[in-house]
């Protein structure tokens, strides 16, 4: 390889960077030292404004704000939240109750469907009349008979009536013959005594007197057996109207038999759990449907914390979860003295074992001005009632 030759420039640009290397030398001593420097002594920067005095007009529109929602929130949760107790645990309820015959037949007519409404008095079911026809018709027959056993027994104690006038005239009659027998026999005595009359005469008007008293002694005793009589014959007048009575008893009760053939609503709801057929045999008391009355109204479960300030009468706002639409007034009818679970089947026996307390739940009974009738409301519907109470 030949020799490298060098320009005349070269030894300018070695010069150069040899100065250029100087100073690199004579500053590294200064970048070292700024480099021991601590962080803390580092030439300080410019502060900046802080936000307010950035933007103090967005930052009093934006505390205002939060200051007007919060005081919306207040007033709203005083008009809105705080006035009213509310709770989930509410339903609908009611008395409905069994319908069934009292008679025992075979059901001839179910003049009802499944859900439908009647009236108060509208027939649901019939029941085979025939056999209590002919019951009424017996108990009528004995109507009568009894009806006839006391118009004889009266006629009969009309004519011992008569009997008994009749052997009071005999003893009057007995009286005014001993009378004239007395006298017959006081004057014949006289005349005996002084002669001028007979002895046999004399027995004769004393015969004659005593056999006058011996019949008015019988005509009393008549008087007093046609009397007797009466007191019998009344007696047996008492006991067939006694008999009557209970032959008209009878007949009421077969006509009620004969009523009851027709199974009639007591008041107006509607007929549910319809398991009557036609054809079918029904004893007394069997279950037919169930029928639930249109009076129905709430019953809230409200915790016993809630009903502090709750008293009858005040304002209700009733929600359906059903129909969230339907907006239903009503009003506190009566708060339930007591727990629920006091009145269950099986109440909490708080004495034994160990003790947890739990709040409450209180049956409030809430009734409504009018239910909806577009709409099937019954018992056991879910209702979230709300009460104001402040």
């Amino acid at each position: 390889m030949p020799p490298r030759q060098f320009s005349a420039r070269e030894p300018s640009r070695d010069a150069n960077a040899g100065d250029d290397n100087g100073e690199l030398r004579e500053q590294k001593p200064a970048d070292q030292d700024a480099s021991k420097r601590a962080p803390d002594q580092a030439d300080p920067k410019p502060k900046q404004p802080n936000l307010l005095r950035r933007h103090p007009y967005w930052t009093g529109a934006a505390a205002l704000a939060v200051a007007g929602l919060a005081a919306l929130g207040f007033f709203g949760w005083l008009i809105y939240l705080h006035p009213y107790e509310t709770t989930d645990d509410a339903f609908i309820d009611a008395r409905y109750f069994t319908v069934a015959p009292k008679v025992a037949g075979y059901v001839t007519g179910v003049d009802v469907t499944d859900n439908q409404h009647v009236e108060a008095g509208a027939t649901l079911f019939r029941i085979d009349p025939r056999d209590y026809q002919v019951a009424v018709r017996q108990a009528e027959a004995r109507l009568d008979s009894a009806e006839a056993a006391v118009a004889n027994a009266e006629a009969q104690i009309a004519v011992q009536r008569s009997q008994v006038d009749a052997a009071r005239d005999q003893v009057t009659q007995a009286e005014a013959t001993l009378k004239f027998a007395e006298d017959d026999a006081a004057r014949y005595r006289d005349l005996a005594r002084t002669g001028a009359g007979s002895v046999q005469r004399q027995q004769q008007t004393e015969s004659n007197l005593r056999q006058q008293q011996a019949g008015l002694s019988q005509a009393k005793a008549n008087v007093a057996v046609a009397e007797k009589r009466i007191g019998q014959l009344e007696a047996q007048r008492a006991s067939a109207a006694a008999d009557r009575d209970n032959a008209r008893a009878q007949l009421d009760q077969a006509r009620l038999n004969l009523g009851y053939a027709n199974v009639t609503a007591a008041q107006a709801g509607r007929v549910v759990r319809l398991t009557g057929s036609k054809g079918q045999f029904a004893p007394a008391g069997t279950g037919l449907a169930t029928f639930v009355p249109d009076e129905m109204w709430i019953t809230a479960n409200f915790k016993e914390t809630q009903i502090t300030d709750m008293r009858p009468g005040q304002r209700v706002d009733v929600s359906i979860d059903a129909y969230p639409d339907h907006e239903i007034a009503g009003r506190v009818d009566s708060v339930q003295p007591g727990s629920g679970t006091v009145f269950s089947m099986l109440p909490a026996e708080n004495a034994t074992g160990n003790y947890v307390k739990v709040t409450q739940r209180i049956p409030v009974k809430i009734v409504v001005d009018h239910w909806p009738t577009d709409v099937a409301i019954g018992p056991g519907m879910s209702i979230v009632p709300s009460v104001r109470v402040r």
